[in-house]
């Protein structure tokens, strides 16, 4: 059986892990524990600006310091609201029928993501899709720490945990095939036999025309 690789923000959703973030960070226990955790969101917010330029992989850690201190109660109970609020109404019109295209085919179909882990199974049972790439909060005395546990999922860290994810199933890669918006996901684009564009950024779309990949717009 071949597996189909979905990346999500921008490919399945129009809205980005940030936002969710922000829910959290404005959803806390009092509005006082809100203010104090919107205000050193803010403070971090250039270095965040920067680290989106040069390297995707520290802008999810720094981020996600926003989770620090919550409880792990918390961060599960507010999942479901946040994914009713924050990402369902930004799922693409066209992202089901393009994710249930792969499971019709028999497919095992992976959300490969650089968001939380509660929140893609989430998206993932809502979209029929049967796995999950994503990242992990540490957690410590029931408490997220702020850090994520390793590895980091971004980038061409994402290459490497589709190789890894394809060997244990016993997918052939070359049957394989990938969807992305992004030219930073050209790694996982390229390891598979059947890449394909979707809402392309210019830089892929010019690569995709190049070589010939399918381009699809599901926006």
């Amino acid at each position: 059986m071949a597996a189909s690789y979905f990346d999500v923000d921008g490919t399945l959703i129009r809205t980005n892990l940030v936002h969710p973030t922000l829910y959290y960070v404005l959803h806390q226990n009092t509005p006082l524990h809100s203010m104090a955790k919107l205000g050193t969101a803010l403070l971090k917010a250039p270095w965040m600006a920067w680290a989106e330029t040069r390297d995707r992989r520290i802008f999810n850690e720094l981020l996600f310091t926003s989770y620090g201190g919550m409880s792990e109660d918390r961060l599960v109970g507010l999942a479901d609201e946040t994914f009713d609020r924050v990402i369902k109404p930004n799922i693409y019109p066209g992202a089901r029928d393009l994710v249930q295209t792969s499971l019709d085919k028999g497919h095992d179909v992976v959300i490969v993501s650089g968001a939380l882990d509660f929140l893609m199974q989430l998206l993932a049972k809502h979209l029929g899709a049967t796995d999950v790439i994503a990242n992990k909060l540490e957690i410590k005395d029931r408490h997220a720490t702020g850090k994520l546990l390793r590895p980091v999922v971004a980038g061409p860290e994402k290459a490497r945990l589709i190789r890894e994810h394809a060997r244990s199933r016993g997918h052939d890669l070359d049957e394989c095939f990938a969807y992305s918006d992004s030219y930073s996901d050209v790694p996982m684009l390229s390891i598979v036999g059947h890449p394909a564009a979707v809402n392309p950024d210019r830089k892929l779309q010019l690569l995709a025309s190049a070589y010939h990949w399918p381009i699809i717009n599901v926006a």
